[in-house]
């Protein structure tokens, strides 16, 4: 199981109550302030976003925040937002909760660096340094086409009618985020993420606040060191590029440095280049980790071929060889339809890893069906896992988990870790209780699951 951090609230001067959570270590301390809409208890469950905040935990003690009218925090109602001087008094509670002095800000796409901005600002005593990642100055709905204020008779809220909706999300990951907008799976995550991030009453409550909301004026009175970090691949640059150079030009020191990717949110795509940036510039050097290899949330995924040895015997050699090359084929080609990539091949089985476990577990599925044709079984095992990534290899407890996980499998059997399970809610995947066992050389009696069937998305 993912260890999720505890979720905390502490109450702003006017008694709002504000969730926040504490992890990581280090000798800095970094407030990890999103923009768009956040869950914290969500995102652990996102596996991206998971591995994305773990890397920064690796090097800070990361105070991460649902701002007011987002995720845990208290939510607001259409027409009543709050004043931006009130978010920043937030703020100052959520520090003085944790006993923070000064800290780290990093924050992200629209609306919470409006914040950021003005907390640095008015409390430089508190903020050390100040990270923007794709800041934009307007709401972050009008990057997806809702007006600010109506025009004539047009109802701008009514649009929040379809708020995490598979249609609202689909269009926001086709813009956003085009490596995983083709994946079902991750359409309605992203959906069910959205829902649980903010109410659509709250969401356009946000959305009014931060269209009216301008802090450009502002800019040259921020003394804290200053980075932004764009992506220039990446979708809404129309909207970014202007601020971005508004703030650099504005705010004495600051510098932008371009990322690699074309996803826009920062926890999609290449993270560890973002992560890197943000470590040097707080810290002044790298981990050595990102040097020699670095460690990140992976699914792992292991196939073997039962009675491999009794099947080549029965074929002969040759037949055997044209037998393991078109299996090869099946895995590779399965494989890439997924997005997985081939770690190694061990014996008569593939080693592969996975940016997202249903993904995984698809392509599992599809292989273990696809070879039959063959006269061939596989069986198959997959774990959820922080792994280390050592050039073209894996290490780490993940690996070994993945590995018992599908040692234990049945012919044309798909096992997995109570962790995948759990991770892949919504997907339309179906498992059936497979009981608990022991896994050599690990502690404790771990829960394992098959996969029973897949069942088609309604509509």
């Amino acid at each position: 199981m993912i260890d999720v951090p505890e979720t905390r609230y502490t109450r702003a001067p006017d008694g709002a109550f504000i969730a926040f959570q504490v992890f990581g270590s280090g000798s800095i301390d970094v407030l990890l302030m999103p923009g768009f809409f956040t869950n914290l208890d969500e995102n652990w469950r996102i596996p991206e976003i998971a591995d994305a905040h773990r890397r920064i935990g690796a090097f800070a003690r990361v105070i991460a925040v649902d701002r007011r009218g987002v995720g845990l925090s208290d939510r607001l109602s259409p027409g009543h937002g709050a004043p931006l001087e009130t978010h920043v008094d937030d703020v100052v509670a959520v520090l003085d909760a944790v006993k923070a002095r000064d800290v780290c800000l990093v924050t992200s796409e629209s609306g919470a660096p409006l914040l950021a901005i003005l907390f640095a600002a008015a409390h430089p005593e508190r903020v050390r340094a100040l990270a923007l990642y794709a800041p934009i100055q307007s709401s972050p709905l009008v990057a997806l086409g809702l007006p600010g204020s109506p025009a004539g008779d047009e109802d701008p809220a009514a649009e929040m009618l379809f708020w995490g909706a598979d249609s609202f999300a689909r269009n926001d990951l086709e813009r956003a985020a085009p490596s995983i907008a083709g994946d079902l799976a991750a359409v309605r995550a992203w959906g069910a993420y959205l829902r649980a991030a903010a109410s659509p009453g709250s969401a356009f409550a946000m959305h009014q606040q931060w269209w009216e909301t301008d802090v450009r004026d502002v800019l040259g009175t921020v003394r804290a060191p200053t980075l932004i970090l764009i992506r220039p691949d990446a979708a809404f640059l129309d909207l970014v590029q202007p601020f971005a150079a508004e703030i650099e030009t504005r705010i004495p020191g600051a510098r932008t440095v371009e990322l690699p990717g074309r996803d826009f949110p920062y926890y999609f795509g290449d993270r560890a280049s973002f992560v890197a940036e943000l470590e040097e510039f707080f810290t002044g050097t790298r981990s050595a980790v990102e040097v020699d290899g670095h460690r990140g949330l992976a699914t792992v995924l292991f196939t073997d071929i039962v009675d491999s040895t009794a099947r080549s015997a029965d074929i002969g050699d040759r037949g055997w060889q044209e037998t393991r090359e078109r299996h090869d084929g099946i895995v590779r080609e399965a494989l890439t339809r997924h997005r997985g990539r081939e770690i190694k091949t061990m014996g008569d089985g593939f080693l592969a890893t996975f940016d997202g476990p249903a993904r995984g577990v698809r392509c599992a599925t599809e292989i273990a069906t696809g070879v039959q044709p063959l006269g061939l079984e596989v069986r198959a095992g997959l774990h959820t896992g922080e792994v280390t990534f050592e050039g073209d290899d894996i290490s780490g407890i993940a690996v070994a988990i993945g590995a018992r996980v599908g040692a234990l499998a049945r012919p044309s059997e798909v096992l997995v870790s109570r962790t995948v399970k759990d991770l892949v809610a919504g997907s339309g995947l179906v498992f059936e209780d497979a009981g608990e066992h022991e896994l050599k050389g690990l502690p404790d009696r771990w829960r394992l699951y098959r996969v029973a069937k897949e069942v088609a998305p309604p509509g």
